[in-house]
């Protein structure tokens, strides 16, 4: 845990991130939410940067990732965890490697119900909203370098 009570967050690839975030995002996607295990889990895995945060426990509460086109996707909460700020950590620690690899912005498709999250996070909706996994979604992207504040 760090000193702020929210759990400790770390970017891994996948050779690591795996059997900590693949249980996490089963039981969120394919349980909670019926998306079928064969597209949760897909090539972008491997290629991507994942973000891990780890409870007290050492149990992963918290997980998404980054691919190398500056998406973010995956993001994923323990409900047990939910609505105690560890979305955003991990949100920000996807923006934060996102920066670090020079990226402009960074997008993401989300999930109609989490539009106000990704809001309160600098993002904005872009284009009309449509059907992925069997859940209406909407493109968002934000700025984060040399573009920031603009539309591009």
């Amino acid at each position: 845990m760090s000193t702020t009570g929210l759990p400790a967050i770390e970017i891994h690839d996948w050779a690591h991130a795996a059997p900590y975030a693949t249980p996490l995002r089963t039981q969120v996607f394919v349980r909670e939410q019926r998306v079928p295990l064969e597209i949760e889990l897909d090539a972008f895995d491997v290629v991507s940067r994942h973000a891990l945060a780890f409870g007290p426990d050492g149990r992963v509460v918290g997980t998404g990732r980054l691919l190398p086109d500056g998406h973010i996707g995956r993001m994923a909460v323990d409900a047990g965890w939910r609505g105690r700020g560890v979305g955003g950590a991990v949100l920000e620690a996807l923006v934060a490697e996102a920066v670090r690899r020079g990226f402009e912005r960074v997008v993401l498709n989300a999930q109609v119900p989490a539009l106000g999250f990704y809001r309160r996070h600098g993002f904005v909706e872009e284009g009309e909203p449509f059907v992925e996994a069997g859940i209406l979604h909407r493109a968002m992207w934000r700025a984060i370098g040399p573009m920031e504040g603009k539309h591009g």
